[in-house]
């Protein structure tokens, strides 16, 4: 059985915002090896009051009343001027039940240093907790089982907007920071959780379902990729209509218990930090596992999943979801 924290910029429940991350929720409650101890919530997709209450509404949906959310970081490490408040409307409409006391870094310590070598920390939104909570306690770097982190993309390059990931850009300092903190970590990126994806037809089956999660993902699910189709049309697919959505973060969830599903290597990673062109783009050397790299001497700091069975997660990934 896998101790794991969840962190998360979670968005789904409210409508046409991305699913993926209430999927990988809702994943790692499904999965029977993994009992998910603490939920932590980030600045991301959405601001982290709103993260904070889609979390625990998503838990009370799904019946998990017991499970701790505690709420982290509302900007990156370097600008706490960006903090965004959630809409008053999310709060007059989720705000009924209140998260647990204290600070996401906190947390995580406290959780990981009192169980050392115990605790995984799934991260599927920006680092900026788990940095934080390195910069806490160091310790945490030889403490935690393992980070498994989405994020980056290492072998190809994300082609539209500035080049970078979504998740580290929007905070590439504290991406830095962990890739540099010599604790044990997968990568997930990009290029690779871009080839995994629930389909509209998927979705509509769900919708229709006689699971209570189901039904109600398989709803949001088609007015996410509706929203795909409007706003972005011809980017998440090579025709002009969307069809699909990629299960970014639940693959991150689903490799904890199942490695299998993707293909690794051990890298050497860094990341431009700063906020000019290129922020937020990963350096991948793999030459590392070799020890060297032109004049420089180093060694990996990560594995990075450079290839993914999509079909076998997407079968385990449905085979759990829809029972729920």
């Amino acid at each position: 059985m896998i101790r794991m924290i969840l962190d998360t910029d979670l968005g789904m429940g409210e409508p046409g915002s991305e699913i993926d991350d209430g999927f990988a929720l809702a994943l790692a409650l499904a999965d029977p090896d993994i009992n998910l101890e603490l939920v932590t919530t980030v600045n991301g997709n959405t601001d982290v009051e709103t993260a904070t209450l889609l979390s625990l509404e998503l838990l009370n949906r799904l019946g998990k009343f017991d499970i701790p959310v505690v709420k982290g970081a509302s900007a990156r490490l370097t600008r706490p001027d960006q903090a965004r408040s959630a809409p008053k409307e999310i709060e007059e409409k989720y705000g009924h039940r209140k998260p647990s006391p204290g600070f996401a870094a906190a947390a995580i310590v406290e959780l990981v240093m009192q169980n050392p070598g115990e605790i995984t920390v799934v991260a599927i939104g920006p680092t900026t907790n788990i940095a934080a909570a390195l910069s806490l306690e160091p310790r945490l770097a030889t403490n935690v089982k393992e980070l498994v982190m989405m994020g980056g993309s290492y072998l190809e390059h994300v082609t539209w907007g500035s080049g970078a990931e979504f998740n580290v850009r929007t905070d590439p300092e504290a991406a830095y920071a962990v890739l540099h903190s010599g604790a044990k970590q997968r990568w997930v990126g990009f290029d690779v959780t871009l080839k995994v994806h629930l389909t509209l037809e998927h979705a509509k089956q769900m919708k229709q379902s006689k699971g209570a999660f189901s039904a109600f993902a398989g709803d949001f699910t088609i007015q996410w990729i509706e929203r795909l189709n409007r706003e972005f049309p011809g980017v998440h697919s090579k025709d002009s209509k969307v069809d699909s959505c990629a299960m970014h973060d639940p693959l991150a969830v689903a490799i904890v218990t199942h490695p299998e599903f993707v293909e690794w290597k051990p890298a050497f990673v860094s990341v431009i930090t700063g906020e000019g062109e290129g922020a937020g783009m990963n350096v991948t050397d793999l030459l590392a596992t070799k020890g060297h790299s032109g004049r420089e001497t180093r060694k990996p700091n990560c594995q990075i999943a450079v290839s993914v069975n999509a079909s076998k997660f997407m079968e385990f990934f449905l085979s759990k979801v829809t029972k729920l």
